[in-house]
């Protein structure tokens, strides 16, 4: 029976199963994101991370529960620099390589298994406000690139019903021909954003790193917001600051267990 080394990590409940790719034995990895990600048959986890450790730290693809191949993960790249860190006591500035874009990353703490970072998310792009109609609905969205695409409603708190509803129907949108990622976000304070997210992909998601730069991104040019500000999530709350044309993203990941997929 052939197996493959499994490590699980999470960032605010954002989960991933990290696998190095040369161990994949050439499987096609849509089908193994598929098998491995599912959370009754399978392990469990918001999406599949192949990475092959480089000196400065690793390159990733990442692949969806659905199979299919996304640009980058916030959380995802913190959870492989944690496990780059912990298992094989990398230290100083990570460099993770991704279909997104280069990130680098910096720890600034570490309490056993959780590994805090400083990441450089890099300088969004494409920001535009636009009114979109979905599901029977016309609303404004800022839509822009944090290494994938993003789609941010601002305005009230989302009832579930609306949440189940207007998530994949703006995911999946015809305005979006690759799809998106969505934050449903209201600004609290000039220095808070409260999100909900429905990933491409995915569903709902406890956290994204990505998607809280994004509404960070979005609460600034749209929602009268500050460049320092906290977003919180429903997994926790990471620190997203706009310096100049970078964004900066401060939050933890941690390792939960090493296993073995039997194949």
């Amino acid at each position: 029976m052939s197996s493959l080394d499994i490590v699980k990590a999470h960032a605010y409940g954002n989960d991933f199963l990290l696998a190095e790719a040369e161990h994949a034995g050439g499987r096609d990895p849509s089908a193994l994101a598929i098998a491995m990600c599912d959370r009754h048959t399978g392990i469990g986890a918001d999406g599949l991370i192949l990475y092959r450790r480089m000196p400065d730290g690793a390159s990733m693809t990442l692949h969806n529960p659905d199979g299919g191949r996304a640009e980058v993960s916030g959380n995802g790249v913190r959870c492989l620099a944690a496990w780059l860190t912990t298992r094989f006591d990398q230290t100083g500035e990570l460099v993770v390589r991704s279909d997104g874009g280069d990130k680098r990353l910096l720890a600034t703490g570490r309490d056993r298994s959780r590994v805090t970072f400083r990441a450089n998310m890099g300088a969004p792009s494409d920001i535009r406000t636009r009114r979109v109609e979905a599901d029977g609905e016309s609303f404004d969205v800022v839509t822009l690139w944090m290494g994938n695409p993003q789609c941010v409603r601002l305005g009230l708190w989302p009832t579930d019903e609306r949440f189940n509803r207007l998530g994949p129907a703006l995911a999946t949108h015809a305005e979006f021909p690759n799809g998106s990622n969505v934050e449903f976000a209201v600004v609290e304070r000039a220095d808070r954003v409260r999100i909900r997210i429905w990933e491409r992909g995915v569903g709902p998601t406890l956290s994204s790193g990505t998607g809280s730069c994004a509404a960070a991104v979005a609460a600034v040019v749209a929602g009268g917001a500050e460049r320092l500000l906290d977003v919180e999530a429903p997994g926790g709350t990471q620190r997203v600051e706009w310096l100049g044309d970078t964004v900066w993203l401060t939050g933890w990941a941690e390792l939960v267990l090493e296993g073995r997929w039997l194949l």
